[in-house]
């Protein structure tokens, strides 16, 4: 269907004839006599009746003039429509951000910024570290909130997707208290006890940090993979459940610790520090995406 023929249908439909129809869409009689029979074939139904003169509407007529009116009148919006959608897609800051992140530091870190700027609408994706790299990649998302650690080199191109730090955190190995309030297991403790390690995806970044950083000492250890999962709250749950170790973020846990909820199943060493990071794309984004970048920029500091 054309929606030409939606504009001959209504001059027809004011007129009532053919000759002066066609005039006024500047064709000949049998041309436009032709579209008008084109649109009746394609909705199966007759619209005039061309026995009266001037030709009639017949029933089906009638109400297709109404129905054409709105669809023409819906054509006309679309431009406008669109400007507004593209207008509304540009105020809108892309988010992704690992889960945890997103649970922990998200909220505050926003919250912070408002000082700053009117950061407008937030749209925000909550996935694994492996996900959310693919939809930066893909365009999807303007930024990318994550956990970064010097060992662990980041798999978008530094060159290709900038990022500053915008905060700190630490992984820890943690556990369940025994009865004695003390941790249900000890990293490194000796005695040929096993240690359940609830353990992260390849998916996770996190788990990607952890098995860099500790995969060498945990295989001297001959620790035990007890859970593997996506994300660091099912890994909590089953820590807090005694299941095993897992290495949780302190921003996740620092409540629970000091609560005597979870232990620590290791010293110092088992710690991790990390580094909170944003990334954004490298090419130009809309005023507002620029504009928060730079505000996130100035709230970080010269060492971001």
């Amino acid at each position: 269907m054309n929606l030409i023929w939606l504009e001959d249908f209504l001059v027809l439909a004011e007129c009532g004839n053919f000759s002066r129809a066609a005039e006024l869409r500047h064709m000949t009689q049998p041309a436009f006599s032709r579209r008008i029979r084109m649109l009746e074939e394609w909705l199966g139904v007759t619209l005039f009746d061309r026995a009266t003169h001037p030709v009639t509407l017949t029933d089906t007529g009638l109400w297709f003039r109404s129905t054409a009116q709105d669809m023409l009148a819906r054509v006309e919006r679309i431009p406008d429509e669109a400007r507004r959608v593209a207008q509304a897609s540009s105020a809108t800051l892309r988010f992704v951000a690992t889960h945890a992140l997103s649970l922990t530091f998200l909220p505050d870190w926003l919250r912070g910024l408002e000082s700053r700027l009117d950061l407008g609408p937030i749209q925000l994706v909550s996935d694994v570290a492996q996900q959310c790299e693919a939809l930066m990649t893909q365009g999807r998302a303007q930024f990318f909130l994550c956990h970064a650690h010097e060992q662990m080199p980041a798999r978008l191109d530094p060159s290709a997707y900038p990022s500053i730090r915008v905060g700190g955190d630490a992984l820890v190995p943690v556990c369940a208290p025994d009865r004695q309030g003390r941790a249900r297991f000890v990293l490194g403790a000796g005695g040929g006890k096993r240690v359940p390690i609830l353990s992260y995806s390849a998916e996770s970044g996190l788990g990607r940090i952890v098995r860099a950083v500790h995969g060498a000492a945990l295989a001297r250890l001959r620790a035990d993979v007890a859970v593997t999962a996506h994300l660091a709250t099912v890994l909590h749950s089953m820590a807090r459940g005694g299941r095993g170790v897992a290495w949780l973020p302190m921003s996740l846990v620092r409540g629970e610790i000091e609560r005597g909820e979870l232990r620590e199943a290791g010293g110092e060493e088992w710690r991790i520090a990390l580094e909170i990071r944003l990334i954004r794309r490298g090419e130009a984004e809309p005023a507002a995406a620029e504009a928060f970048w730079r505000a996130a920029a100035a709230a970080a500091g010269p060492g971001g």
